[in-house]
């Protein structure tokens, strides 16, 4: 394991870190909302031995910069940008994009400036498909992130109480003491003003995913109460390739739920894209 520093084109310095033989068709992990790259531990804990996986600090997260500009955070040419750093510096071969929750607008705003070229395949996990305007309201589950305004206070004691009940929102079953602590401290490493520009843009990720030629793996848990289900669904039907994988009696983070059967999709898919014997 080693964590470095790509520089994406405006200057900002994006943390990644990687896990594996760098020989090995890769992956890179895209995090969500407030997270950082600690988050994947169960799910590079069981492909490192057959894959390279690379795990990235989205800008304003864990230990990348975070500008204080809003426009640093709601110009999707710089999540394409940052993307692209990332892929460069850990000299990424076609690798497939797993994204997280808010991942999968990273990951539309690379397929919309980048294209999907450069890529094997796309994996969203309980991915957003709208945010700002465009976000129509099936889309949201009663413990989204919109919904809490103390979620992006700049009183700390208030953000720190929202962050635990939206961590413990994530997940259907109540995660070990400490994972969920683990999770709540990376978290509150994202200030206040990169919360709040992260949803001041309006951006449909329907039309980018609908013009995607490669294929996508869509997983979703049925209980997941941050990003609905129909969203899921929505999004694997947008794509020209998208399957659709539903997680029954899971929240918003199925890697953490059910590690072992999400690792082994993300094997499946990969090796297809890859055209990897199983």
């Amino acid at each position: 394991m080693s964590t470095s520093h790509a520089i994406s084109s405006d200057g900002t310095r994006i943390a990644f870190t990687c896990f594996g033989d760098a020989t090995r068709p890769s992956i890179l992990l895209i995090h969500g909302w407030a997270q950082q790259w600690m988050c994947w531990q169960p799910l590079w804990e069981r492909l490192q031995d057959h894959y390279f996986v690379v795990a990235m600090d989205l800008r304003g997260h864990g230990s990348s910069d975070k500008p204080e500009n809003e426009a640093a955070y709601t110009d999707t040419a710089l999540w394409a940008e940052d993307v692209q750093a990332v892929m460069d510096a850990a000299k990424l071969d076609m690798p497939v994009l797993v994204g997280w929750s808010y991942g999968a607008r990273v990951i539309a705003a690379y397929l919309d400036v980048k294209g999907d070229a450069d890529i094997a395949g796309v994996v969203l996990a309980g991915g957003v498909l709208a945010i700002g305007a465009h976000r129509e309201s099936w889309m949201a589950g009663p413990a989204s992130p919109g919904l809490d305004r103390d979620l992006y206070t700049d009183d700390v004691p208030r953000r720190l109480a929202a962050t635990a009940r939206f961590v413990d929102a994530c997940t259907s079953a109540p995660l070990d003491r400490r994972t969920y602590a683990e999770m709540v401290g990376a978290n509150m490493l994202c200030p206040a003003h990169v919360r709040r520009a992260l949803f001041r843009a309006d951006v449909d990720l329907r039309p980018v995913f609908g013009k995607m030629n490669c294929p996508a793996l869509v997983i979703h848990g049925t209980q997941d109460e941050v990003v609905t289900p129909a969203t899921g669904e929505a999004a694997a039907h947008a794509m020209q390739n998208g399957q659709y994988v539903p997680y029954e009696g899971i929240g918003h983070a199925p890697f953490l739920e059910a590690p072992e059967r999400f690792a082994k999709d993300i094997s499946v898919f990969t090796n297809a894209c890859k055209r990897i014997p199983v």
